[in-house]
């Protein structure tokens, strides 16, 4: 396998697990990207480009369960599994997020 058939992810610090209440979300800078990062009350941690597709709304202020999102414009639903909407929209980008040491780690 060459190294360009490998895909690359670079986990980064965006900020302190206490930095995201539970049930809630909320929008961290990753270089040049903005990311949506939700602590959800069962504990799972989820993360997602910031901004909803369809016309930009802020999704760390959306409604969300285990299984999906809802972007707080026009209620369009993304499935947390892989980014998919449940509502025709385009999907969204789902990053890989971890906490190390009470550190919220994303996979970008």
């Amino acid at each position: 396998m060459s190294v360009t058939d490998v895909a690359t992810t670079t986990g980064v610090v965006v900020g302190r697990i206490d930095d995201v209440p539970m049930g809630e979300g909320r929008t961290f800078v990753v270089g040049s990207e903005q990311v949506a990062v939700f602590r959800l009350r069962n504990g799972s941690l989820h993360a997602t480009q910031a901004a909803c597709p369809h016309a930009g709304g802020p999704l760390a202020d959306g409604q969300s369960d285990v299984d999906v999102l809802v972007c707080p414009l026009h209620q369009y639903a993304y499935r947390w599994s892989d980014g998919t909407s449940t509502s025709g929209a385009a999907p969204i980008r789902v990053y890989p997020v971890r906490e190390v040491e009470g550190e919220l780690v994303v996979d970008v």
